[in-house]
């Protein structure tokens, strides 16, 4: 399906988006939001999941997290747990933990669960999730960068205007912590001075 996007990204190829490669990417995004791309598990089957945390040290947290939010599919079935870090093969079997990895490995024997290693190289459906570039979206962009020109300078005006002692003498605050004296405005005895 994607064909004719993909050869557009090849070298010495010209990009030149034209009407076969816009009837490609309709029909990848219709196929993509179609129902049998977007179904829920069914049965009692094994699931596999295949975790890759970019960052050292995330290993566990990753494998744990992958767990909580399936939780509610994982409750009593086998689950595998792909990871291209060895040292969680043998986390079971250490005797020194820290508190966090004590709570973690009473979360994961709540699980049928396996770790088994996956080389790095093998694990190419996690590992290019996990590298996925992330970008804002344009018209955020340009959003934040309409607003944010005029709302300081419409907030320091509003300041600016609302320090002025006639528009403290008329407000009515109520309760009457504020007192005006010397130029300045005094909350409960103590003198705040602009």
């Amino acid at each position: 399906i994607a064909k004719p996007m993909t050869k557009l990204t090849q070298k010495k190829v010209m990009f030149d988006w034209g009407d076969k490669q816009e009837a490609a990417f309709q029909l990848l995004k219709q196929k993509l939001c179609s129902a049998p791309i977007l179904a829920l598990p069914k049965g009692a089957k094994d699931f596999v999941a295949y975790c890759d945390a970019l960052h050292k040290g995330l290993e566990l947290g990753a494998v744990v997290f992958a767990l909580k939010i399936w939780r509610h599919y994982l409750y009593e079935t086998k689950c595998t747990v792909f990871t291209d870090h060895k040292s969680l093969q043998h986390i079971l079997d250490q005797k020194e933990l820290n508190m966090r990895q004590r709570r973690w490995l009473e979360l994961l024997s709540d699980y049928d669960c396996e770790i088994p290693y996956y080389p790095r190289k093998a694990n190419v459906v996690a590992d290019a999730l996990s590298r996925k570039e992330r970008i804002k979206p344009l018209r955020v962009r340009a959003l934040v960068i309409m607003i944010g020109l005029d709302l300081p300078k419409q907030i320091l005006g509003a300041q600016t205007e609302a320090k002025k002692p006639e528009n403290l003498k008329k407000e009515d605050i109520g309760g009457g912590f504020w007192t005006i004296s010397h130029g300045g405005v005094g909350v409960r005895g103590k003198e705040v001075f602009w």
